[in-house]
């Protein structure tokens, strides 16, 4: 079977037998692995994350053959947090979408996140919008002005987080919580409001917790190790 070109880029890759390439795709029609050939020659060199490329997939099974690959558009180069932050999407993307499960409007964000990133943007309100955009193509997303009774969130109030049901307002201080304010301000993105950053930051690692299953994100990880201070 052969299919017609479509965009990609590229998450990961890794050396498969003698001169391929294991190469896993972000495309609108979903996460794509596909066996790239000559990877060690100009193919090779386009095998990277964050290059904007055409490829062309061939096979009807999970793990496709690339019958074509060309660079489509400017590289966005990335490099320091810049560059941890890419990697920690891609290893999101890898962990929590499912194969082949066509996502065009993440594909999307998914570009423009790269962009804004390699033109220097603030990082951490990059990545907060992703992660919301994820778990809410995932079917995972819940709403920040309402709890889950449906009533709306109120500014001096305190809530949790039930990932599979959403915020619920509780009396009793507990670890975890999140003031009314700053979750309205989260739901309007307005992230010049006291807290609201750190506390977007605590939601959202509380909401894709569960989906992770445990395990720790290798890029979360290096991204700590760049921000430690050295030691004497």
């Amino acid at each position: 079977m052969q299919n017609s070109a479509q965009p990609a880029f590229i998450l990961h890759s890794r050396a498969y037998r003698e001169s391929s390439a294991l190469v896993d795709f972000l495309t609108p029609q979903g996460r794509l692995r596909a066996v790239l050939r000559g990877a060690r020659g100009k193919a090779g060199t386009l095998a990277r994350p964050f290059v904007p490329v055409e490829v062309e997939f061939r096979g009807r099974g999970e793990l496709k053959n690339v019958g074509r690959l060309e660079a489509a558009g400017i590289p966005r180069w990335l490099h320091g947090e810049a560059l941890f932050s890419g990697l920690y999407l891609n290893e999101l993307i890898l962990r929590l979408l499912p194969a082949e499960d066509p996502h065009p409007v993440l594909f999307d964000h998914y570009a423009a996140t790269l962009e804004a990133l390699a033109a220097g943007r603030a990082l951490e309100p990059l990545l907060r919008a992703f992660e919301w955009r994820l778990l809410d193509e995932l079917g995972y997303g819940f709403a920040l002005a309402e709890d889950l009774h449906g009533q709306p969130v109120v500014v001096g109030q305190l809530y949790r987080l039930l990932p599979d049901s959403g915020l619920e307002p509780v009396h009793l201080l507990q670890p975890g919580l999140f003031q009314g304010a700053e979750l309205l301000a989260m739901a309007e993105a307005d992230w010049t409001a006291p807290g609201a950053l750190s506390a977007a930051k605590r939601l959202m690692r509380q909401a894709l917790a569960p989906h992770l299953g445990g395990r720790p994100l290798v890029s979360r990880e290096l991204f700590m190790t760049l921000k430690e201070p050295p030691r004497d």
